[in-house]
């Protein structure tokens, strides 16, 4: 087999093209260089399994963008390149691209160590450099491969075309089809199959029904049988939040006064197909047990599969004595990824019918004697519960408070209020004005930058710099995120670069991977961060610094929140 193959042109036909292998080798010269650029550090640490997955998908792209060059080189009829030409660039151009593939695969352990020693987590003793190449190869070829079927079909269709039409008609029309049947099988055999699999897949792993463990005989449990709330219809994720919650003994072990047990109530998704008559299910559960009587009310809304961090509400319930209630209402089974793109209006839908519902009977108690209203979520939970804030309801009679959790990118009053920051304060961690309505924190802080004294309404924002589902950016595909053009958090890597196509992939896996990292970074919030934030939100009367201290210790040692369960 020949080492090179000459494809002859036409001339003007466009660059003469020279293969190695049956792979055209500009365009392979440039999707090594995109190769390499992924190989540079992100916001979350990489295996070189998925390193190499990563680097072979990019190398891909930067194939099919030589390919399309190339393309748009033939189409506008410039001059072709000699075969010999075509040689000597290609040998030119190789020996800096591989020089610079070669220093980054000798670099890349370091630049992942780089963000694990920030994570707290060991650096790699091992970072198979053969095997990132390996990976690569067979995830390039498998792009090939496609790339060869797409091109087979617009190959066919475009000739049959050409016995009815013009050949330049035929091609726009042929390309227009194939896209099309490519987006029809995608969408209609692979994705959906993939949904209706992963749909069928959580509803049976949260146990609904004659799966699920016995009901509670305690009538102060949603669930029992005192209860308006179908036990079975809960899911696991909102059973393990009923009765996984602390009691009035444990939290009057910690503060040493009387304390109340919590009243938590959650509505599962099966329990009803309508949001609306689940909402009302809530409030009626709500009243049942005697919830517009406690100090605190907090409508809360859940992830994809319907979960609860334990630590984002755990600590408040023991800052306020147990006199505290929680609802919340299961809108999907899906994990959060796949919610976000499937049951997107679901989530929104539910959050908004929870919250009207809630909030309208909250509006007709006695402003004197009713529960102070707060909202939380975290993750797709933040974003539903922000969605569902309508100002123009609460405006007259406002509610008290909120704490959102990393709150994903698409969440528009979070962008709102970023947008709305101080020339001077930073992307990540922003200033708002004198901090009367809006603050925003991470895991080191960040509450006590703003001068202002609170106004009545308190927003918190608690984020941290390397959660890719906060600060992924949609535009990095062609230009650098804000937080990139700003001096580094502690929790993000110094040797961060924006590099066009790879900078998004990049960050895209790194939202795959925000969940497997150690507490307290990434997109794994914990009990001891929550702390301060809710203190901020509440105010609990007679809390001082000492008891943030000491419930931040009982977290750790006591607790052992933060793991996730999305």
């Amino acid at each position: 087999m020949r080492e090179f193959e000459q494809r002859s042109a036409m001339p003007g036909a466009g660059v003469v093209r020279v293969r190695m292998f049956g792979v055209a080798v500009l365009p392979l010269l440039m999707g090594l260089l995109f190769f390499a650029a992924s190989l540079t550090p992100s916001l979350i640490p990489r295996p070189w399994l998925l390193q190499g997955v990563l680097a072979g998908l990019v190398t891909g792209i930067g194939y099919a963008i030589g390919q399309f060059l190339n393309t748009v080189w033939r189409g506008l009829d410039l001059p072709t390149l000699s075969a010999p030409a075509v040689r000597k660039m290609c040998v030119i151009l190789a020996i800096p691209i591989i020089a610079i593939l070669v220093w980054t695969l000798l670099h890349a352990a370091a630049w992942q160590n780089s963000i694990r020693v920030r994570f707290g987590m060991e650096p790699l003793e091992a970072f198979s450099t053969m095997g990132i190449v390996g990976v690569a190869t067979a995830v390039f070829l498998v792009c090939v491969a496609i790339g060869w079927a797409a091109q087979w079909l617009f190959d066919r269709i475009r000739h049959s075309l050409y016995r009815v039409m013009p050949m330049r008609t035929a091609n726009v029309l042929g390309l227009c089809l194939a896209i099309l049947i490519g987006f029809v099988i995608t969408r209609d055999g692979v994705v959906q199959s993939g949904y209706d699999f992963a749909d069928k897949s959580y509803a049976a792993a949260q146990n609904l029904f004659a799966d699920a463990p016995p009901a509670p005989t305690n009538p102060r449990f949603p669930g029992s049988p005192d209860s308006l709330v179908d036990w079975g219809a809960m899911g696991q994720p909102g059973r393990n939040f009923i009765i996984e919650g602390p009691d009035a003994q444990a939290i009057s072990a910690f503060s040493g006064r009387p304390a109340k047990d919590p009243i938590r109530v959650y509505v599962g998704r099966a329990q009803d197909e309508s949001p609306e008559v689940r909402a009302e299910l809530a409030l009626k559960e709500l009243q049942r047990l005697g919830a517009f009587d406690r100090k605190i009310l907090v409508v809360a809304s859940p992830t994809g599969t319907g979960w609860l961090d334990p630590g984002g509400h755990e600590p408040m319930e023991f800052m306020h004595d147990g006199d505290v209630a929680t609802v919340a209402v299961q809108y999907s089974y899906l994990q959060s990824p796949l919610a976000l793109i499937f049951e997107t209006q679901s989530g929104l839908e539910q959050a908004t019918a929870t919250m009207k519902a809630i909030y309208s009977y909250w509006t007709t108690l006695p402003p004197e004697t009713r529960p102070k209203f707060y909202m939380h979520g975290i993750s797709l939970g933040a974003w539903s519960s922000m969605y569902s804030f309508n100002v123009f309801r609460v405006l007259n009679d406002p509610i008290n408070g909120a704490l959102w959790t990393g709150p994903p990118f698409p969440s528009q009053l979070w962008r709102q209020a970023v947008a709305a920051r101080n020339p001077d304060s930073s992307y990540v961690l922003p200033e708002v004005g004198t901090g009367a309505l809006v603050r925003f924190t991470s895991q080191y802080g960040g509450l006590e930058r703003s001068p202002g004294q609170w106004g009545r309404f308190r927003v918190v924002y608690f984020q941290h710099a390397s959660d890719a589902i906060v600060f992924y950016e949609p535009a990095s595909l062609w230009r650098a995120p804000e937080w990139m053009k700003e001096t580094r958090a502690p929790d993000v890597s110094p040797s961060i670069r924006f590099i066009p196509v790879v900078t998004q992939l990049q960050l895209a896996l790194d939202m795959a991977l925000a969940l497997g990292v150690p507490g307290g970074y990434g997109h794994n919030y914990i009990a001891e961060g929550y702390v301060e934030p809710w203190v901020a939100v509440t105010d609990p009367e007679g809390w001082s610094d000492n008891d943030s201290a000491r419930l931040k210790a009982w977290c750790g040692q006591e607790w052992g929140l933060g793991c996730r369960r999305e």
